[in-house]
């Protein structure tokens, strides 16, 4: 199966448009933008892309046996299709921030927004938004650590082959699950941004059971991500305190 696109020139965010238009989208639909005014990142977050520079798409998806309890398998798919498609232009250094950013070093260089609308139990579609920096030289908002493809290599990227390799191992992988769930969570596990060893992470609440206050910094290893996506680190202590989204920070530069 090949993906199905729609171009648009300019448009809000196209996960609101494709959100709008999914009941009419088949399986593998991409709406991707020369132009977006106002993309979205998790959690309400806003999304920097100069027009006419970079990739900004989205996905429709029918997962149909993918389970909702374990709708991180297609946040995984999404990570690693982006980590793939890169991988064509960047030797090393690209790796998936939990739960799905995009990192080269410690500079962000895709942001991912994955939104599952359910029915009857079952997953019925979803969306995978992607903001991929490709040709922008420079970065204005106050976001602390943006790059881009150009920055990296030194030369533009066609935007066309960036968006038809994305689209195309995008839509492989997802359609791999859930039978590739067990590789794919594998080499999830594998690309993610400090994935050995001790480093420093601030916790966003007060976790009384976990002996963590708001704010406190504490020293961790990456132990695992569950199929909903939770977070389990491990501690020097022999803790292993788990994290949903937004309920801790990575320290960077730490």
């Amino acid at each position: 199966m090949t993906p199905t696109y729609i171009h648009l020139e300019s448009i809000r965010s196209t996960n609101t448009y494709l959100a709008q238009n999914a009941a009419g989208a088949v399986h593998g639909t991409v709406v991707y933008a020369d132009c977006q005014t106002a993309g979205r990142g998790q959690r309400g977050n806003s999304w920097e892309s100069a027009d006419f520079k970079n990739i900004t798409m989205s996905m429709l998806l029918r997962p149909a046996n993918v389970k909702p309890s374990c709708q991180f398998w297609l946040s995984e798919a999404v990570a690693l299709a982006v980590v793939h498609t890169l991988d064509r232009y960047i030797d090393n250094g690209v790796s998936i921030k939990w739960p799905n950013d995009i990192y080269w070093n410690d500079r962000k260089i895709c942001g991912i927004l994955v939104e599952h609308s359910l029915s009857g139990g079952k997953i019925d579609h979803t969306i995978a938004g992607i903001g991929l920096n490709i040709n922008q030289e420079k970065f204005l908002s106050d976001a602390p650590n943006p790059v881009s493809l150009r920055q990296i290599i030194g030369c533009d990227t066609p935007l066309s082959d960036v968006l038809r390799h994305l689209s195309e191992e995008l839509l492989l992988l997802a359609g791999s699950l859930p039978d590739n769930a067990e590789p794919l969570h594998a080499e999830f596990l594998s690309r993610l941004y400090r994935r050995t060893g001790l480093h420093t992470y601030r916790n966003v609440a007060d976790r009384p059971d976990d002996h963590l206050a708001a704010g406190e910094e504490f020293r961790a290893e990456i132990a695992d991500v569950a199929p909903d996506g939770i977070l389990t680190l491990a501690r020097p202590d022999g803790s292993r305190p788990r994290f949903a989204f937004k309920e801790v920070e990575f320290v960077i530069g730490k």
